[in-house]
């Protein structure tokens, strides 16, 4: 991919950026993706990191390291709770315990330069909401980088997260609900898809709410975005929000491929899919952070067995709940799918995406693989799990009609329609047509004079002025 960059031999600045990611797959990697990008700019990196869930320090030999204790050996054992994940709490949690060592790392890498002005900028994940304050403390530019997209946080902005209102929906008891009724805040959205995103509302109401507040305070935003995908969605966010904001995504198409891979990659499946027709495999991942019960994997495992087609299935070591790997098959799966089927711990995603013999990708929808699919023309079958994944399902299906969404979770008579619907049947090729042109927009605005090359230029530019 051309995008335009500027080497560090035409533009050196000398001057030096701090990095800070949350410690989970899809926030380390846009980071440490703009940390490249950065780079390339002419900017030193250093990135600050917890010690749980640390990059490999040795993929990035042109970046500076500092290490922060974060405690978070003291909830560990909690992960993932059941029966679904309470991210709020262990954000919140991350954001208490490392304001102390934070503070410190950072105030030590401030003496050690000549000069405060040889540090631009800090910039960390929007989810690290105390870096607000310190960062003011130490009167050093803190912008954020949002890894979820610009209709999300839109989103995340009006939902009623701590009413306590009878007609809020996180409060109402499972007997009062109706399901399929639409939020009236965001009526893209149904009260089953917000139910979807914690099982405790107050904790992440209180992250999301303080999260937005310090976003705002911020020097500026950075997206993993494109302006032509969600443009209603900045419009919005530029009048709510009075720091500038830069769509400079889709991040992972500025470099080939990526080393910050937390889970040891699976390579050989290259070969595989060498093997199988144009568009004809069906590719399956949930993410690194979702977990299943066995019921709903066995119900994964029937619908690919019933649907007859060749798919790559990525079945994370302990993805179900109790069990190791693959205990929980089906006894006649093996039997019934033969060579038709390949399952993996894990892969590297990207180059199955970009793969000829791919054709439909069903996924958790978590960010960073929603954009990958757009990146790499590739349809969907939705199966979101939590935090914004039901947001990004739902524009998915119902806004940018590039996928189907599993309305009904994980029942293998839906899974079989809907995997017919994108792979064999006529809305399938209007849904491949659809995500075409914005593979087509995807590349266009990464090359020199599109939206994101444009905007990556005003954020160098804004930088070297802080």
């Amino acid at each position: 991919m051309e995008t335009g960059l500027r080497s560090t031999q035409t533009r050196e600045t000398r001057r030096r950026i701090i990095l800070f990611p949350l410690p989970f797959q899809g926030h380390i990697n846009p980071m440490l993706q703009l940390a490249n990008i950065l780079h390339t700019q002419g900017f030193k990196i250093t990135i600050i990191h917890t010690e749980y869930n640390a990059p490999t320090h040795s993929n990035y030999p042109h970046f500076t390291f500092s290490s922060i204790s974060d405690r978070f050996h003291e909830i560990e054992h909690q992960l993932p709770t059941i029966p679904s994940p309470d991210p709020g709490h262990f954000l919140n949690y991350l954001n208490r315990s490392c304001v102390d060592p934070f503070t410190d790392c950072l105030t030590g890498l401030l003496a050690e330069s000549n000069n405060k002005g040889s540090i631009a900028c800090l910039i960390t994940d929007a989810g690290f909401y105390f870096t607000q304050a310190v960062a003011d403390t130490l009167k050093l530019p803190r912008m954020v980088l949002r890894t979820g997209s610009l209709s999300c946080t839109t989103a995340y902005g009006v939902l009623p997260i701590f009413s306590k209102s009878k007609n809020s929906c996180f409060n109402l008891t499972t007997e009062d609900l109706d399901y399929e009724a639409t939020v009236p805040e965001f009526p893209l959205l149904k009260v089953k898809d917000v139910m979807k995103m914690t099982i405790n509302p107050k904790s992440y109401g209180y992250f999301l709410t303080n999260m937005l507040k310090e976003m705002k305070s911020s020097s500026g935003i950075i997206w993993n975005t494109f302006k032509e995908l969600e443009e209603p969605s900045l419009k919005t966010i530029c009048q709510e929000f009075p720091c500038p904001s830069f769509t400079i995504g889709p991040l992972n198409k500025y470099f080939s491929s990526s080393s910050s891979s937390l889970i040891e990659q699976d390579k050989t499946i290259l070969s595989w899919l060498d093997t199988q027709a144009p568009k004809s495999v069906i590719y399956v991942s949930f993410g690194s952070a979702a977990q299943i019960t066995k019921s709903e994997f066995q119900e994964v495992a029937h619908g690919l067995m019933n649907i007859g087609l060749p798919f790559l299935w990525v079945v994370r070591p302990r993805v179900v709940r109790g069990s190791e790997w693959l205990e929980s098959l089906p006894e006649r799966f093996q039997k019934e799918v033969g060579d038709r089927g390949h399952i993996v711990k894990w892969c590297p995603q990207q180059d199955v995406l970009a793969h000829p013999a791919t054709g439909c990708f069903w996924t958790h929808n978590g960010w960073n693989s929603t954009l990958e699919s757009i990146c790499e023309g590739v349809p969907m079958v939705c199966s979101p799990c939590f935090t914004d994944q039901p947001i990004n399902a739902r524009y998915v299906s119902d806004v940018w009609k590039i996928g189907v969404l599993l309305e009904d979770g994980f029942e293998r008579k839906g899974i079989q329609m809907a995997l017919r619907r994108v792979m064999m049947d006529k809305e399938g090729e209007e849904m491949r047509e659809r995500i075409r042109c914005l593979k087509e927009k995807v590349n266009l605005s990464l090359k020199k004079g599109g939206s994101s090359h444009q905007s990556l230029k005003r954020l160098v530019d804004y930088i070297s002025l802080l």
